[in-house]
């Protein structure tokens, strides 16, 4: 265990600027953004006369529905860091065991008293737990800071939506949902995780043309085949079920496009917009799927390759 935390500093240490720097820039240009924005509406007033500024009516009803939106989708502001995600975690794992080989600071490693499993694991752990939780942290941060300034905004043009929002029991929720669908997005992402640390352990250039390129060319050969012969074969089937999976898995909530989920289905009666509740509960129900768990045999089998490549793989 001890080695294993000392080889995920390791990871931290040669990675800090895509682990850490990359998602507080991203999120501090997005609060320097949203200041702006609020700055330069000052000119609007909410309820009452305007006085000369654009009146906006903000009352009964409308504001308690204004709240509750505020209260339960706020975190919807970390989208843009989750999306980052996605493309951190693809290229990391791209380079994790091909740098190693390229500056030749493999033969360092492997001079060291750490199994090629441990290493291979230690890769594993950041591309699908500290990554996903230093950037759902980051987005939460960033959406409270959104919150906090918006709120302040709003009292200075005569409207205190920051006492009602904070008082509401969804603004607690809504972070630690955002935390609670990390495990979720675990799954889902090792599939994609163990073909590119796959691909990083035995290509010896050009990671990323053979990590989507020969994924896309098979399809299209596939596809080729299936045409000129009439094999019967479903169409995209492959494209849908394989190329996707192992390369669009790192993208959160995929899990929702691999298993088919109408996003009608999950409006409650009489309502007319997804409950946050309800998202999170969804997402937690894809587990159910049998196509996630056949995802995560053939993730941890690419992983086990990885380990068994980088153990034996010489370099010409």
């Amino acid at each position: 265990m001890k080695t294993m935390k000392w080889l995920i500093k390791r990871e931290l240490w040669e990675h800090k600027g895509m682990v850490l720097w990359a998602p507080a820039v991203v999120a501090g240009l997005i609060a320097l953004m949203t200041l702006g924005g609020l700055l330069m509406g000052r000119n609007v007033s909410f309820g009452g006369e305007g006085g000369g500024k654009l009146s906006v009516e903000l009352g009964g009803q409308a504001r308690d529905t204004v709240v509750a939106m505020i209260a339960e989708f706020y975190t919807l502001a970390a989208m843009p860091i989750l999306v980052m995600l996605g493309f951190l975690v693809f290229f990391y794992c791209l380079g994790a065991l091909h740098d190693d080989r390229r500056d030749r600071s493999l033969l360092f490693w492997k001079s060291l008293p750490v199994s090629d499993l441990t290493t291979v694991l230690s890769k594993v752990a950041l591309a699908l737990v500290v990554l996903p939780l230093v950037a759902a942290l980051v987005g939460i941060i960033l959406s409270l800071a959104i919150v906090l300034m918006a709120g302040a905004s709003m009292a200075l043009h005569g409207l205190n939506m920051f006492g009602p929002v904070v008082s509401s029991a969804s603004f607690y929720l809504s972070p630690l949902r955002l935390l609670g669908l990390l495990p979720v997005y675990m799954l889902w992402a090792l599939p994609t995780v163990g073909w590119l640390l796959l691909v990083s352990s035995w290509a010896r250039s050009k990671v990323f043309l053979w990590a989507v390129g020969a994924p896309l060319v098979t399809a299209a050969l596939i596809a080729w085949t299936n045409k000129i012969f009439a094999l019967g074969m479903p169409q995209g089937w492959f494209m849908e079920h394989i190329v996707s999976r192992i390369l669009l898995g790192v993208a959160p909530g995929s899990w929702f496009m691999f298993s088919k989920v109408n996003p009608q289905t999950l409006v409650r009666e009489g309502e007319n917009h997804i409950q946050a509740a309800d998202l999170f509960s969804a997402s937690w129900g894809t587990l159910g799927n049998p196509a996630l768990w056949v995802g995560v045999a053939a993730g941890v089998a690419m992983i086990a390759g990885a380990v068994w490549l980088r153990r034996w793989r010489e370099e010409g």
